[in-house]
């Protein structure tokens, strides 16, 4: 499988780092903006909003979606997971059959409780779906500094072809067939670091945090585990990796997020472009319809729906009954 045409769909901060790292891995790159308003900033800047200070790659084109996106070998989409749906279907009737279409996007779709992969089926029936989640931080990868993360498709020989097709010395994709434990973890510890972010903004302490992003892994393990994930998956790079970024840097805008909540002040986070806020209530639908026990992430879901404070869901936290460690 020869995958050298690449396009990207979403010229935000993560897209952007997509088509500079795979340019610099020597494929052809079109990067998709929403409008041609956008195509044309990105023309005469070299430069996204959202990335202020890097550069795109001289190989990097830029051109709003369109038919011509459909002729690329593989896509990545690369915008928010409440917007998958419509970028999905924006490139369906120019895709060819086959074509692999890779979320980029870490969430559950509210309403249908659809993880990424099955949004991409959905709206793009002719589409090879798969994901792309892990400890990447949009600058980071933007800048050529190295990252890890994981692709996972069905098949897995198109799953390996894909990490050639989109690694280099600078970001190196493991591969998989474990979709749906890839997708739950990017999904999952969004939540979780709006929690870690609450413990840190309201002065908790570091053995506070500790215990915070240790026992929210378990309540991530138990939901995957529910969900047909396999446990290699949920302790590897999209699983425990990216919860161990996410939990524990200011550059997370979930993290952030929770700062400001712990401080008081969510209005200075920026929220909506926080995932974990529309994965929240989501995530405990789904984990309640499994009988899953997830207490930190029913405590976030409390607090940004305004029936607790973080002093209130805190204290409930913390007056569980004492149990067994699992």
């Amino acid at each position: 499988m020869a995958f050298d045409r690449i396009a990207v769909v979403g010229a935000g901060a993560w897209g952007t780092a997509l088509a500079n790292a795979i340019a610099r891995a020597g494929r052809a790159v079109l990067l998709a903006t929403r409008d041609r308003a956008g195509a044309d900033v990105l023309v005469k800047e070299r430069e996204s909003p959202r990335l202020p200070g890097v550069r795109l790659h001289e190989h990097v084109g830029i051109a709003p979606v369109g038919a011509d996106v459909g002729r690329y070998d593989v896509i990545l989409l690369a915008v928010p997971s409440q917007h998958l749906r419509a970028a999905a279907r924006a490139i369906a009737p120019a895709l060819r059959e086959g074509t692999p279409v890779i979320a980029c996007a870490k969430g559950i779709e509210r309403g249908t409780h659809r993880f990424m992969t099955e949004v991409i089926a959905e709206s793009a029936p002719a589409a090879q779906p798969a994901i792309l989640s892990g400890p990447s931080f949009a600058a980071d990868v933007a800048r050529g500094l190295p990252a890890a993360v994981t692709l996972a498709a069905g098949d897995e020989t198109v799953a390996m072809a894909l990490a050639r097709a989109l690694g280099s010395a600078a970001l190196r994709p493991y591969h998989s067939t474990d979709v749906r434990g890839v997708e739950i973890g990017g999904a999952a510890k969004n939540v979780l670091a709006i929690a870690a972010g609450i413990v840190c903004g309201r002065g908790l302490g570091a053995s506070a945090a500790a215990a915070l992003t240790t026992r929210g892994f378990a309540e991530l393990v138990r939901f995957g585990r529910a969900h047909g994930a396999r446990v290699e998956t949920l302790t590897g790079l999209s699983g425990l990796g990216d919860l161990i970024l996410t939990c524990s840097s200011a550059q997370s805008r979930n993290y952030s997020y929770g700062m400001a909540l712990g401080r008081g002040d969510p209005a200075q986070a920026g929220g909506a472009l926080a995932e974990g806020i529309f994965t929240a209530p989501v995530l405990v639908e789904m984990a309640k319809e499994k009988g899953v026990d997830m207490p930190i992430a029913n405590a976030v879901v409390d607090i940004l729906a305004g029936r607790a404070s973080v002093d209130q869901a805190t204290e409930t936290l913390l007056t569980r009954p004492f149990r067994a460690e699992g």
